[in-house]
């Protein structure tokens, strides 16, 4: 469920049209206009910056309007004509801010981000203004109250429960003292947010590891110095290496590369994002945002923000997330151990005299994997060619669902890397279009998401909406004359992204509000998560593994190797991940407001759960994007990650049982979780799924924990 109205109309986007009036119209900004394109795609060619701060401006205006209509109307309120209409409105301001709010992720500069810091607060008002209105609030209470006579259908029902949750959720029920502190503190987070991300790109992009020896670069595949050089050339140094920050260049520096010194010198950098002491620093940032969360909790009477937050999660309680965390922790961590002494041993038998260290386990664990499998993760490279592997998912997607994927060239782009696809039902059908932006930048922010340009909705009805979806990612790129070639972890990454489109692809909802991926933070993973559990199966990669050189499907040794190695280091995984989400459990339990030295907050509980000095969290806390850099994001719920994995491990469990590609297993998947968005409680969804709740033993048998 999106926590406000106002989340609502800047995460997702309504309907495509918007009305505007004749002055407007002649304007030349696009954002005033039906857009004549493609099936109503944003005219990027179009769209100049001067154009988002007016129709920002205009949007908020017309949805004031709107709202205050509802509002204010003299008739008995109905369920169509308060909660459909709130559905249906502010469609401008939905409509500018699904460009300007992709942007700023993928392809941002300092105009927009000046924008950003400008719109915060007026958004942030905007949005309370919604969730604090007396008289609206009176009307979606008064239809609330009759909800047993309506009649409803499960959704309609849905989306009145939802909205009146949302509005006592965000201090409609608060007394006028109350309301005023929780306008104060919501735009504080706001801005505090905003600048702990772009800290973030900016501590990111000025970091670079120059090498100017060769030497230096012992133990590097020839392709990593190839891209390296590449990137140094960009940056004005020709005929010198550059290494960043970003995952395709530090992880195969930290895997291949001999020299100690400069592999610490590139991970330190790494984890020490943003708690350098300068004018990026996150540290006061995310400790005031951390306070703010407890005061904010508490107006509503929850003891911490993570009570607040979880009451609308499947696990419904921090104490539920904290019993799987530490089930798994317990079970994972003395994995990671055996792991370390393994590395250990290499290092001993090899004359190393020194401990292993966190900027070690990289290099180490790839030299043991090839002792151990006889795999070099090199070798799996070439097999997977980044259009190989697209075309993989999309063939899953095709045997699975029927859906066809036709590439679109007339369709605009924000960026020339972009791809831009039209997907088909199997009978021609259109569904929707995407868009696919694969490569780093630096304009964009690092990590892979999904993002909705257009919501699905209007399902079955004369207004019917497509969606507009884009996976935005940081892949290998192409080197010269040799295309990108992903790691085994990108290939995965791709499949997870690939996963969260279909689901607001394939949602077939009536309302906007309700659709594709408008879910608990502990289901969204579902979908997503799922779809990885194909990508390294020998039917699949039969399907899209070939040699970008001679077109040789990956050899049936080759893949034997992977899969002998597919538990390998997930001791590591799995204790570097949970520690992540055990510090934003940490976080976000506290009780009251205090003075919070977040380095040793952080060092003394990781500490406490005995993690090993040899391994970070996944995320430290000045660079914890997903808990940080958005008023709600994943903060108290980074843990759903592993609470979908319980689900994707037993869901795939039901395709393994029939056969991989069986198409009325995905039926039900298709019909039970894709389809439905949020308009059911997603246990129950599941269950009708699968036929029972999930069983924790299927994650621990895949990952090599029982």
């Amino acid at each position: 469920m999106k926590k406000t109205f106002l989340y609502v109309l800047v995460a997702g986007i309504g309907l495509t049209a918007c009305n505007s009036n004749k002055s407007e119209q002649k304007t030349d900004n696009p954002f005033f206009a039906d857009y004549n394109t493609p099936h109503q795609t944003a005219p990027f060619e179009l769209i100049k910056f001067e154009h988002f701060e007016p129709a920002f401006t205009e949007g908020m205006k017309q949805g004031r309007t709107e709202i205050d209509a509802i509002a204010n109307n003299t008739e008995a309120p109905t369920f169509e004509n308060t909660i459909e209409a709130m559905d249906k409105a502010g469609q401008l301001l939905t409509k500018v801010s699904s460009v300007f709010f992709n942007l700023t992720g993928s392809d941002t500069n300092d105009s927009i981000q000046a924008l950003s810091k400008r719109l915060a607060p007026e958004l942030t008002k905007y949005g309370a203004d919604i969730d604090l209105n007396e008289n609206l609030f009176k009307r979606v209470k008064a239809v609330y109250e009759q909800k047993d006579a309506l009649n409803l259908d499960v959704e309609a029902n849905t989306l009145l429960e939802k909205t009146y949750k949302g509005f006592v959720r965000g201090g409609a029920d608060l007394d006028a003292d109350k309301k005023a502190k929780l306008r104060v503190i919501d735009e504080k987070l706001s801005l505090l947010t905003l600048q702990f991300g772009e800290n973030q790109l900016a501590e990111n992009n000025a970091f670079v590891l120059l090498v100017d020896k060769e030497e230096d670069l012992a133990g590097l595949p020839e392709s990593v110095k190839a891209a390296a050089a590449e990137t140094a050339t960009e940056k004005g140094e020709k005929g010198k290496w550059a290494f960043t920050l970003d995952k395709p260049s530090m992880l195969p520096f930290l895997q291949y590369a001999d020299n100690r010194e400069l592999r610490k010198e590139i991970y330190m950098g790494y984890v020490n994002r943003c708690n350098n002491n300068n004018e990026f620093d996150n540290k006061k940032v995310l400790a005031e945002i951390a306070n703010l969360r407890v005061e904010r909790a508490q107006l509503f009477d929850f003891k911490s923000h993570a009570d607040y937050i979880l009451a609308e999660n499947m696990a419904k309680t921090p104490e539920k997330v904290f019993e799987l965390l530490n089930k798994l922790w317990d079970a994972a961590l003395p994995n990671a151990k055996l792991e370390a002494a393994e590395m250990q041993k290499m290092i001993d038998q090899e004359g190393g005299k020194f401990q292993l260290a966190s900027y070690d386990w990289w290099y180490y664990s790839e030299k043991v994997k090839k002792a151990k499998y006889n795999l070099d993760e090199s070798e799996l490279r070439p097999y997977f060619e980044i259009n190989n592997v697209r075309n993989g998912a999309f063939e899953l997607a095709h045997r699975l669902y029927g859906i066809n994927f036709i590439e679109r060239n007339d369709i605009s782009k924000y960026n020339k890397d972009v791809q831009t696809w039209e997907l088909q039902e199997a009978d021609g059908t259109h569904i929707g279009i995407f868009y696919l932006d694969y490569f780093p930048r630096a304009s964009k922010r690092g990590g892979a998401w999904m993002n909705s340009f257009r919501k699905q909705s209007g399902w079955n009805t004369e207004n019917a909406v497509t969606p507009i979806i884009c996976n935005v990612c940081n892949f290998t790129k192409p080197i010269g004359d040799q295309p990108a070639l992903l790691s085994v972890d990108e290939v995965e990454t791709l499949f997870h992204e690939f996963g969260h489109a279909l689901h607001g692809f394939l949602s077939r909802c009536k309302y906007n509000t309700l659709s594709g991926t408008s879910v608990s933070r502990d289901f969204v993973e579902l979908p997503s998560q799922v779809m990885e559990n194909w990508c390294l199966e020998p039917e699949m990669l039969a399907l899209y593994a070939k040699h970008y050189q001679t077109g040789e499907v990956i050899p049936v040794e080759l893949v034997k190797k992977v899969q002998d190695a597919g538990k390998f280091n997930q001791g590591f995984a799995t204790v570097e991940y949970l520690a992540a989400s055990l510090l934003d459990m940490k976080y976000h339990t506290l009780t009251e407001v205090q003075d919070i030295d977040v380095t040793k907050f952080e060092d003394d509980y990781l500490k406490s759960i005995g993690l090993i000095p040899e391994i970070y969290s996944r995320y430290r806390s000045t660079y914890f994007s997903h808990i940080f850099s958005d008023p709600v994001g994943y903060s108290s719920g980074y843990y759903a990650y592993i609470w979908a994995g319980v689900l994707d491990s037993d869901a795939f469990m039901a395709f393994k049982e029939t056969s991989l590609f069986d198409q009325a297993t995905a039926k039900a998947f298709r019909d039970n979780v894709l389809a439905k968005g949020g308009t059911e409680d997603p246990m129950e969804l599941y269950k009708k799924f699968r036929g029972a709740e999930p069983n924790i033993d299927a994650l621990l048998i895949k990952r090599g924990l029982k």
